[in-house]
C-alpha cells in the first residue's frame, strides 16, 4: 500500500515540531554533555567487502603475534607466549599482524593479517591483504575477494572523505577488550586446545 507524503506546509506556517532534523543528536552535544563512548567490544575480523576502511597508521599499534584461528567458527584466539613452542605444527596456529581498523561509521575492529611463513613465502591472498592494509593507512579503501584472481582487489574511494580519527586507548587495553574471557588461550586445558586434541 502506497503512503502519500503529507502536503507541504504553507509559507509562513510554524515549523514542523516533528522534523527529524530537530531530533538528531550532534557529536558536539555529546561532547558538551561529557559523554564518552566506552570500548567494551572489539571484533577481530577481516573487513567486509562493502566497507570502506582505514587502518591505524601508527606502527606502535601494529602487533605481530601468534593466534589460533578457527575458520569454521570465524573465531580468532590470542595465545599465551608460553604455549607457542607447544603449538608449532598445529594447523590452526599461525602468526598474524593485528592492526586497529575502522569503517566509515567509526566502528573499530582488529584486522588479523597473515604474514609470510618461516621460509618467507606468501600466497597472493596474504600478500594482497597486506598491501590493502598499507593503502588503508593513507586512504579510505574497500577490499573485495576476487576468487578467479586468487587475491584481494583494493578500491580507493573516489570522493574526498574526512580523515579517520584515532583516539585509541593503549594497545594493551585493545588486546584485553578483543580477547577477554574465552578468546585468550592461557593454558593447555583451554576448551579450544582440548577440542583440537579431540578431548571435547
Amino acid at each position: 500500500m502506497a503512503v502519500s507524503a503529507a502536503p507541504a506546509a504553507p509559507a509562513g506556517a510554524a515549523p514542523d515540531p516533528f522534523d527529524p532534523g530537530r531530533f538528531r543528536v550532534s557529536q558536539d552535544l555529546m561532547t558538551a554533555a561529557g559523554v564518552k563512548k566506552l570500548l567494551v567490544t572489539l571484533p577481530v575480523q577481516k573487513p567486509s567487502k562493502e566497507w570502506f576502511v582505514r587502518c591505524c597508521p601508527d606502527p606502535a599499534y601494529h602487533i605481530t603475534t601468534c593466534v589460533v584461528e578457527l575458520k569454521e567458527d570465524a573465531e580468532t584466539y590470542l595465545v599465551d607466549p608460553d604455549l607457542w613452542p607447544v603449538l608449532v605444527g598445529e594447523s590452526t596456529f599461525s602468526t598474524r599482524m593485528l592492526i586497529p581498523t575502522q569503517d566509515r561509521q567509526g566502528t573499530l575492529f582488529l584486522w588479523p593479517l597473515r604474514l609470510p611463513g618461516g621460509d618467507g613465502r606468501q600466497d597472493e591472498w596474504g600478500r594482497s591483504a597486506l598491501e590493502a592494509a598499507a593503502h588503508a593507512q593513507r586512504n579510505w579503501v574497500r577490499v573485495s575477494a576476487n576468487m578467479s584472481l586468487g587475491a584481494y582487489e583494493v578500491f580507493a574511494a573516489s570522493a574526498h572523505l574526512p580523515d579517520a580519527e584515532w583516539d585509541l586507548p593503549p594497545l594493551g587495553q585493545l588486546l584485553r577488550v578483543a580477547f577477554k574471557d574465552r578468546f585468550y588461550i592461557d593454558g593447555p586445558d583451554h576448551p579450544v586446545l582440548r577440542r583440537l586434541r579431540g578431548e571435547a
